[in-house]
This record gives C-alpha cells, structure tokens and sequence, in this order.
C-alpha cells in the first residue's frame, strides 16, 4: 500500500481511504460527499484527521494514511501505514467499552471517554498495520 494522491476516495466497497503521512505542507479536503455523509480531511506529516457531519473520526500523530476505513454500529477497521509510533484517537460512543485489536493481535480493552474517544498506539512503518476496533457493550 502506499500513500494516496486524492486526499480521500471512496473506495469500490465503499469504504474510505484517507490522508498522506509523507506530505510536508498541509493538504485538506472539506464537502467529500459519501453515503449521505460529508466527510472532512487534513493531512500531512504531523497530523492526519477525519471528520465526519461535523464530528472528529480519526485522528492520528504523526500523520498517517487510513485504507478502506469501515465504520459499522459494532465494528471499526482499517490499515493505517506512517513512520514511527503513532497515537490514534478516535470519537466513538460514549462510556462504551471497545477491544482493540493492531494486525489481529488483541492489545487490550478501553473504554471510551464521556465525549466517546478513545486513543492508543501503533508503531506503524510504511507497511500497512490492521486496526480493529469491536465494542463489547
């Protein structure tokens, strides 16, 4: 996998793929429309950050690039690739509790803040790493 020229694209099973880590200078996209949503994204080497109607999705420091990003009621998966350890924050449900799972191995459970975000680390490289969000409540 490898960083994406477009910013953001729908991909053809309509999953989202987002953000460019390896982009000096800020790169943003505001009013992509997919699936009745309007989705927001800012890029570059520091910081990569989605938001959909409005309302943080992902974050990541440093910047990363997120493929075939699928948000479902229970269920959150994606590969995000970067460069070194990167913390990833998303906005979910809140007072929920989510297991989290970096290329299938569980590195635990957390449970979401009162503003519904959670945050945790992967060391990423440029090889893609899957992230598995499930909630367990």
């Amino acid at each position: 996998m490898a960083v994406i020229d477009e910013i953001i694209r729908l991909e053809n099973d309509n999953s989202l793929s987002f953000g460019n880590y390896s982009a000096v200078e800020k790169q943003k996209v505001n009013n992509f429309e997919a699936s009745g949503d309007i989705y927001k994204v800012k890029t570059h080497n520091q910081i990569t950050r989605l938001e959909k109607n409005g309302k943080l999705l992902v974050e990541t420091v440093p910047g990363a690039t997120i493929h075939k990003l699928k948000v479902s009621e229970k269920s959150i998966i994606f590969s995000a690739e970067g460069i070194d350890d990167t913390q990833i924050t998303l906005e979910l449900a809140s007072d929920t509790s989510y297991k989290i799972y970096v290329d299938d191995v569980n590195i635990g459970k957390m449970k979401s803040n009162h503003f519904g975000k959670i945050s945790f680390s992967a060391e990423l490289n440029e090889k893609a790493k899957s992230i598995h969000i499930e909630k367990i409540n």
